[in-house]
């Protein structure tokens, strides 16, 4: 019979990969779901192209948003995105992003994990709140736009 000290670190043991093998499942989706939706204008790996679309690799930008870099994400998915970028100095004037309000609340958490952490390594934890008011109350463009421009 096992020794009650030896079965938690066995049960905790089972339950950490069990919890590594998920995560590993939702940056898989994450990554596949990008690739699908986003990479065609923001590149592969969400390196941007020039004068199109902005880099998604730009941890200034989710560094400096903090606490409002999940609710720049689900709005820009919610609300898509049109008008003037500049990041580092290039300016983006490429076509409009459109809306990506047809995925799910899972699917946009998928993508903005693989963004803010993959990508960027924020470190940023899904706040479902962020995104139902995001899903409940699109921005214009415009505000979207101020959004950004208070850290570029």
């Amino acid at each position: 019979m096992p020794k009650p000290c030896t079965s938690l670190i066995l049960a905790t043991g089972l339950m950490l990969g069990a919890l590594s093998a998920a995560a590993a499942q939702a940056a898989e989706a994450g990554k596949a779901l990008f690739d699908q939706r986003c990479a065609a204008c923001h590149q592969p790996a969400g390196v941007g192209a020039p004068g199109l679309a902005p880099p998604l690799v730009d941890a200034s930008l989710w560094q400096g948003l903090g606490q409002r870099a999940q609710e720049y994400f689900f709005t820009v998915l919610n609300s898509g995105l049109s008008g003037t970028i500049e990041v580092d100095g290039v300016g983006y004037y490429g076509l409009v992003m459109p809306t990506q309000a047809d995925l799910s609340a899972e699917q946009m958490s998928q993508l903005m994990d693989y963004v803010l952490n993959d990508l960027n390594q924020t470190g940023t934890t899904l706040d479902a709140g962020v995104l139902e008011q995001a899903r409940a109350t699109p921005l214009s463009h415009t505000d979207v736009r101020a959004i950004r421009k208070d850290v570029h």
